[in-house]
C-alpha cells in the first residue's frame, strides 16, 4: 500500500490547520523588507519640506501606496514562485505557497487586497494633486504584478534590480516629493539614488543566496546571468554608491551628511558577501541590508529636515 503524502497545513483541519495563523501571514509579507517602502517616502517628503510646509496626510497617503505595493509584490512573488515550483528547494524567509502554509488562491487574494489598498490611496492622491499621476500608479502596479507573474516575468529575465531602482528608488522618492508641492527638488533626485541602490542590494543578496536553485528552476536573475562572484561585487557597489549619493546630498544640503553615519553598517555586510557566505549568512545579509537602507533613508530625511 502506497503511503499518502501529508496534506498541506492550509488543508488540515484543527487549531493548527484550516487557516494560516496571523503570524504566518505577517511573516509572508516579509516585514523586514518593508524599509524599502518607508525609506524613499521619508526622503522624498523631507526633500519637499525644503520648498514649504508639508501636507502630512499626503505623506501618509504616499506611505500607504508604497507599503501596499511592497506587501503586494511580496505576496505575489510568493504565489508566482510557489505555483511555478521555483521555491521548492529555496532557503530563506517563510514561503506560504511552497511551504504548504496557505493555498495559492489565498495568497493571490492577499496580494490583490494589498494592491487594491495601494491603488485606492494612490487614486485619492492623484485626483487631489494631478490626475496624470494615475498613469504612474498604473505603471507601478503593472511592475509589481509582472515581477514574477504573467507569461513573461521580468524577474526571471534579470531585470529585477533595474525595475527596483526605477520604482523603489526614483518613482517612490520623487512621487513622495511631488505630491507635496508639485515640485521635484534636486535633493529628491539624488536622495532617490541613496535609497534606491540599497533596494537593489537587497534583491542582489536574495538572488545570490538562491543562485543555484534559481538556475535549476530556469529563473535567470541578474545573479544567475552574471554569476555569483560578479553579483557579489555588484552588491558592494550598490552600498558604496548609496553612500556616495548620500555624500552628494550633503553637498547640496550639508546637514544631510549625517546619513554617512550609516557607513559602518555597510562594512560587515560587504565582507560577508565577498567571502564564502552560505545561504544562512546571506539571509542575515538581506536583513542587514534592509536595515542599512532604512537607516540611510531616515538619517538623510533628518538631515534635510534640519536644513
Amino acid at each position: 500500500m502506497t503511503a499518502q503524502a501529508p496534506a498541506p497545513a492550509w488543508a488540515t483541519p484543527g487549531a493548527r490547520g484550516a487557516a494560516v495563523t496571523a503570524r504566518r501571514w505577517f511573516e509572508g509579507a516579509r516585514p523586514r523588507t518593508l524599509g524599502a517602502a518607508v525609506a524613499p517616502v521619508a526622503v522624498g517628503t523631507a526633500a519637499a519640506s525644503l520648498d514649504g510646509p508639508l501636507r502630512w496626510w499626503r505623506a501618509a497617503g504616499a506611505l500607504v501606496v508604497a507599503l501596499g505595493l511592497q506587501v503586494g509584490v511580496n505576496y505575489a512573488n510568493d504565489y508566482s514562485d510557489g505555483v511555478r515550483g521555483t521555491d521548492d528547494r529555496r532557503r530563506g524567509p517563510v514561503r506560504l505557497v511552497a511551504g504548504g502554509l496557505a493555498s495559492p488562491r489565498a495568497v493571490r487574494a492577499a496580494a490583490a487586497v494589498s494592491f487594491a489598498v495601494a491603488a485606492a490611496a494612490g487614486t485619492v492622491l492623484s485626483l487631489t494633486v494631478e490626475p496624470w499621476l494615475l498613469s504612474v500608479g498604473a505603471a507601478a502596479l503593472l511592475a509589481a504584478v509582472t515581477y514574477t507573474g504573467g507569461p513573461r516575468p521580468y524577474g526571471y529575465a534579470g531585470l529585477g534590480e533595474v525595475v527596483v531602482l526605477v520604482f523603489f528608488g526614483f518613482v517612490a522618492t520623487l512621487g513622495s516629493a511631488y505630491v507635496q508641492h508639485r515640485t521635484l527638488p534636486p535633493e529628491a533626485w539624488v536622495g532617490a539614488l541613496a535609497v534606491g541602490l540599497p533596494a537593489c542590494a537587497i534583491l542582489l543578496a536574495n538572488n545570490v543566496r538562491d543562485v543555484d536553485t534559481d538556475r535549476e528552476a530556469g529563473k535567470r536573475t541578474l545573479a544567475v546571468r552574471l554569476g555569483a562572484p560578479v553579483a557579489r561585487r555588484c552588491y558592494v557597489a550598490c552600498l558604496v554608491g548609496a553612500l556616495a549619493a548620500a555624500g552628494a546630498c550633503g553637498a547640496l544640503r550639508p546637514p544631510a551628511l549625517v546619513a554617512l553615519l550609516a557607513a559602518p553598517l555597510a562594512v560587515p555586510l560587504s565582507r560577508t558577501v565577498l567571502g564564502p557566505a552560505d545561504p544562512p549568512a546571506l539571509i542575515r545579509v538581506l536583513v542587514g541590508t534592509a536595515r542599512f537602507q532604512l537607516v540611510v533613508g531616515l538619517l538623510l530625511a533628518a538631515g534635510y529636515a534640519l536644513a
